[in-house]
């Protein structure tokens, strides 16, 4: 999971969206991600990744498909993107995550239940303070055709993992 910025000509602030791929170094993601934001002209940089192991109480693996391990379809893994005000602040808050659940209901509800949504008491509706789920997807419908191919993702349920470290920093992709 990759929060890649840029400031798109004839733009006034940088953007920012998210990328998801299968790689073993962020290297592996530079010309898909150029790929993938072309209005960007190649002048994209990474604002923060996590390598995704633990979501929860469950463990998240990439398998190759066909390698003989059954794939858990009773949950999915979903990426989900909260947006929000607040009075007196001029922008609109963000909050991403992911969550496995079994379906999109309920990985929406799951995500209400976050605790920034509990820090928005009002629905989120453009012209009043609030919050909303903005966007929520299903990653392996996110993931590059290639990987979707080739990998599968496996979810199992697992006490005691480590939480996952999540990079913060500037990082330019023709530096890696």
């Amino acid at each position: 999971m990759i929060l890649i910025g840029c400031k798109p000509k004839n733009r006034r602030t940088e953007q920012h969206d998210i990328f998801f791929g299968i790689g073993n170094e962020l290297k592996d993601f530079v010309d898909p991600i150029k790929d993938f934001w072309p209005e960007a002209d190649g002048k994209i940089h990474i604002d923060a990744y996590r390598i995704v192991h633990k979501i929860g109480e469950y463990e998240i693996k990439v398998t190759e498909r066909g390698n003989g391990q059954a794939v858990d379809s009773e949950v999915k893994l979903f990426f989900v993107n909260l947006g929000g005000y607040k009075p007196n602040e001029f922008d609109e808050f963000h909050y991403k995550e992911l969550i496995v659940a079994s379906s999109l209901a309920k990985a929406t509800e799951k995500a209400k239940r976050t605790v920034f949504w509990k820090h928005h008491s009002s629905a989120h509706i453009d012209d009043k303070y609030g919050l909303d789920v903005d966007d929520i997807y299903e990653i392996e419908d996110l993931l590059l055709p290639r990987d979707k191919e080739q990998y599968s993702i496996q979810i199992t349920p697992k006490t005691g993992l480590e939480e996952d470290t999540i990079a913060n920093g500037y990082f330019k992709l023709s530096a890696l």
